[in-house]
C-alpha cells in the first residue's frame, strides 16, 4: 500500500518536472525541473528494487549530464528572457506523439501486445539477474545488443559539446 502511494507520488513529480522543462521560460528553470524529474524517476527505481539503476539515473543523468547543460547554458548566455521560436501548442502536439509512439513501442515489447506478455518478461530479467548479477546483466545487454546506440549517443553528445563551443566561442570573438 505505502509503496502503491511512493510510485503515484514519483510518478506525480516526474510529470510535473517534466511539464516543467518544457513550460518554464528561463532555461536555468528548466533545467533545475528535469533534475526533479529525473530524481523521482531514481525513486521509481528504488521501489522497484533496482538500486543500481537508481544510483546511477543520479549520480549520471542527475549530476553529471546536467552540470554540462549548465555549462552549455552559461557559455551561450542563454539566462536572459527571449521571444519564443516555437509555439506551445505545436510543441505539446509533438510531445504526446512522441510520448505516444515511445509508450506503445514499451508495450509492445514489455506489454504483451504480441509474443507471450508481461511474464515472459519477468522471467528473462529473473533469469539473466540470477546467472549475471545485477551489474552483470546491464553490462551484457548494454554492450551486446546496445552496442551502437551507445555510441551513437557519445557521438551525439561529443557533436553537441563542441558544437555549443564552436557556438560560444564565435560570439566571444
Amino acid at each position: 500500500m505505502f509503496a502503491t502511494v511512493l510510485f503515484y507520488l514519483f510518478a506525480g513529480v516526474a510529470i510535473g518536472g517534466a511539464l516543467g522543462v518544457v513550460l518554464a521560460k528561463s532555461p536555468v528553470a528548466s533545467l533545475l525541473m528535469m533534475v526533479v524529474s529525473l530524481g523521482s524517476v531514481a525513486g521509481t527505481f528504488v521501489l522497484m528494487e533496482a538500486h543500481f539503476l537508481a544510483a546511477v539515473q543520479v549520480i549520471v543523468y542527475a549530476g553529471a549530464i546536467m552540470v554540462l547543460f549548465m555549462f552549455v547554458i552559461m557559455l551561450l548566455n542563454l539566462g536572459h528572457d527571449y521571444e519564443q521560436d516555437v509555439k506551445m501548442g505545436a510543441f505539446a502536439v509533438v510531445s504526446f506523439a512522441v510520448v505516444g509512439v515511445m509508450a506503445g513501442m514499451l508495450a509492445t515489447r514489455f506489454g504483451g501486445l504480441e509474443g507471450d506478455g508481461p511474464a515472459a518478461g519477468a522471467i528473462a530479467i529473473d533469469a539473466a539477474l540470477a546467472e549475471h548479477g545485477a551489474v552483470g546483466a546491464i553490462g551484457q545487454t548494454l554492450f551486446t545488443d546496445y552496442v551502437v546506440p551507445f555510441e551513437i549517443t557519445g557521438i551525439l553528445l561529443l557533436v553537441a559539446i563542441v558544437g555549443a563551443l564552436a557556438l560560444a566561442k564565435r560570439n566571444v570573438a
